[in-house]
């Protein structure tokens, strides 16, 4: 059976904006059809960390798409030197954006299909609400339902010190299914940048999603001279 396209990315009001806009960009470059839910938390952070606001709540797709190919480019973000990745011409028709209220989402039912969930970065308050069982939004809707219904749900903390409770909590979604995967970069690749370290988190990312690409040198690859750190488009 073919993996579906669809994936849903939710944005909460941890420190990392970068990472949920990187992860973003490379999923649209490789073809799935992208389900973004943004909280009013995390508006707060990217103003902060990106030094620009996302777009509003009920914005054309079209605004997001530009917001997302740009930002990292531009402002604060411009020296990290993020490698840019290519733009798929369909991929307006490839963003749906949900508000966090909308119960009435595909997402918020175990019936609609998706290759999984990643929440990039995860707040503690998010961590501990799906694993209090709380669905008081669609992004905590969403990952109760990757979990009943046994799909990848991937948990993006940025967080330290990590007290008693946080990890507790990490360790009964775990036990749920959940994927646990703090925003902790490697350096064995020997990154150039701040662009490098975010692209390998956002690798890791793609890797649990069964997805394609060539953000970062694995470990044991030879390094190819000139080797092009783009995605392929998934298959």
């Amino acid at each position: 059976m073919d993996l579906p396209r669809d994936i849903v990315l939710a944005i909460t009001g941890a420190s990392g904006s970068a990472y949920a806009v990187r992860l973003a960009q490379l999923l649209l470059a490789c073809e799935v059809r992208l389900h973004l839910v943004v909280s009013h938390a995390a508006r707060q952070v990217m103003q902060r960390e990106l030094g620009e606001s996302a777009p509003p709540v009920g914005c054309d797709p079209r605004d997001w798409l530009e917001f997302l190919a740009t930002v990292l480019h531009r402002g604060p973000s411009a020296a990290w030197r993020f490698r840019p990745l290519p733009r798929s011409p369909d991929e307006n028709a490839r963003l749906l954006l949900h508000s966090l209220q909308d119960y009435s989402a595909g997402i918020a039912s175990g019936s609609f299909r998706t290759r999984g969930m990643v929440i990039c970065p995860c707040s503690m308050g998010t961590l501990s609400a799906i694993a209090c069982g709380a669905s008081t939004n669609l992004i905590q809707r969403a990952a109760d339902v990757h979990l009943k219904e046994r799909r990848p749900l991937i948990l993006i903390p940025r967080e330290t010190p990590l007290a008693l409770i946080a990890l507790e909590n990490m360790a009964r979604l775990t036990q749920a299914g959940a994927t646990i995967m703090p925003a902790m970069p490697g350096f064995y690749h020997q990154p150039y940048s701040i662009g490098d370290l975010v692209d390998f988190i956002v690798g890791r990312v793609c890797d649990h999603l069964r997805i394609d690409h060539s953000l970062m040198q694995r470990w044991g690859e030879p390094e190819t001279p000139g080797r092009i750190r783009h995605p392929p488009s998934a298959s």
